[in-house]
């Protein structure tokens, strides 16, 4: 079955950097669209990156230019390099896999999680 493990948070001052990484297994890896997904308390889950089979990413206006998501077909892995971390990332963060799809569309259904790893950025 499909599986996704994160790993890579922790804490870290405003400014400063984490990677964080998905280990996927149970399917072809390289045919989905992959994505990070993060939610923060008393929040609600939003999209953070995406990448699609064709490594084509987007991202949430608010990580712009200081995330970078990437995939590595060959080992089946899914990475985030967080770089100046504000406070306002705190967050859980979670890997997705979405159900059908190798292209990522606003619309694109991830029905596949990871358990999530926390962020916690201190200001």
């Amino acid at each position: 079955q499909v599986q996704l493990m994160e790993s890579g948070g922790g804490s870290v001052q405003a400014g400063g950097s984490l990677r964080l990484s998905c280990a996927a297994s149970g399917y072809t890896y390289s045919r989905y669209c992959m994505g990070w997904f993060r939610q923060a308390p008393g929040k609600q889950r939003e999209r953070v990156a995406t990448i699609d089979s064709g490594s084509r990413t987007r991202y949430a206006d608010s990580v712009k230019g200081r995330f970078t998501i990437s995939r590595d077909n060959a080992k089946n892995t899914l990475d985030l390099q967080m770089n100046s971390l504000k406070f306002e990332d705190t967050a859980v963060y979670y890997c997705a896999r979405a159900r059908a799809s190798a292209y990522c569309a606003d619309w694109t259904d991830f029905g596949y999680w990871g358990q999530g790893t926390q962020v916690t950025v201190s200001s």
